[in-house]
């Protein structure tokens, strides 16, 4: 259950769920889906849980309540963020102007609070891992709602990252006591990476999902010449929100700027 490959040839049209919140054999309480629309197809419902739509490309009309917003994405590795973020029972419309594909998070969240879009302008693009250990896990983080921008209502916290070819993310190892979800995409269809749990350490290719449990170191790496995107959901637990990670202390060290370490004098920038 844990690492999910079983969507290697993409996602038909529709929605297809990959994870259900309330599946006994998920340990996340998270629920995870792609939704697949073509250009002049619309899709409404009402949620049932808390649910964030998070644009992965082309053109959509989205609305929920008094929000409404035209959303567009031809890159996930060049371009921030847009989602429309709900409340379990508000009502939601997509119009798609182009192709477009969206994953859906949720959780089994009833409290309500007002709809928010979030555009690129509203996520940054955080150069994480600037300058420490020759940029080796340099990497982009945009985190688009977290317990800082949300009410307290709110039990996700939803996010991505961008992995540079051949680098590393996540990294150091660190881990946090609420579960969490890896979904992942590369520049390339036959790109692949590598993702740890814990001690194990699996493959993960274009359109796989993992299931972080929680407590579990979560370090990733690129293969070189393929760059990985990973969108990354958290959910809160009762009296102990997600806030920052806890690193790993003996690769903790490598944070530092100024870390000492070896690197080869010949050849070495080559």
């Amino acid at each position: 259950m844990n690492h999910i490959s079983t969507h290697r040839g993409g996602f038909a049209a529709g929605i297809t769920t990959i994870t259900r919140a309330s599946d006994s054999a998920n340990a996340t309480g998270l629920g995870l889906a792609v939704a697949v629309l073509a250009g002049g197809q619309s899709w409404s419902g009402t949620a049932d849980s808390e649910t964030a739509w998070l644009l992965m490309s082309g053109t959509v009309r989205v609305r929920a309540g008094d929000e409404a917003a035209v959303l567009s994405r031809s890159s996930l590795f060049d371009e921030s963020a847009s989602c429309l973020h709900v409340a379990a029972g508000t009502r939601v419309s997509l119009q798609a102007d182009s192709d477009c594909e969206l994953t859906v998070y949720g959780c089994a969240n009833a409290r309500r609070f007002a709809p928010r879009i979030f555009r690129p302008a509203d996520v940054p693009n955080e150069h994480r891992g600037k300058g420490q250990v020759r940029d080796r896990s340099l990497r982009f983080v945009r985190t688009i709602f977290d317990a800082k921008n949300s009410p307290p209502e709110v039990e996700l916290v939803l996010g991505e990252v961008v992995t540079f070819p051949g680098g590393w993310s996540s990294y150091p190892p660190h881990h946090h006591p609420q579960p969490e979800i890896y979904h992942y995409r590369f520049t390339a269809p036959q790109g692949y990476g590598h993702a740890e749990l814990g001690d194990e350490v699996v493959k993960v290719r274009q359109f796989d999902s993992v299931c972080i449990p929680a407590g579990y170191d979560h370090a990733q790496c690129a293969a070189p010449g393929y760059g990985m995107y990973y969108s990354w959901v958290i959910r809160h637990l009762p009296g102990a929100p997600y806030t920052v990670p806890e690193f790993t202390p003996e690769h903790a060290w490598t944070m530092a700027r100024d870390a000492a370490f070896w690197w080869p004098a010949e050849g070495g920038d080559d």
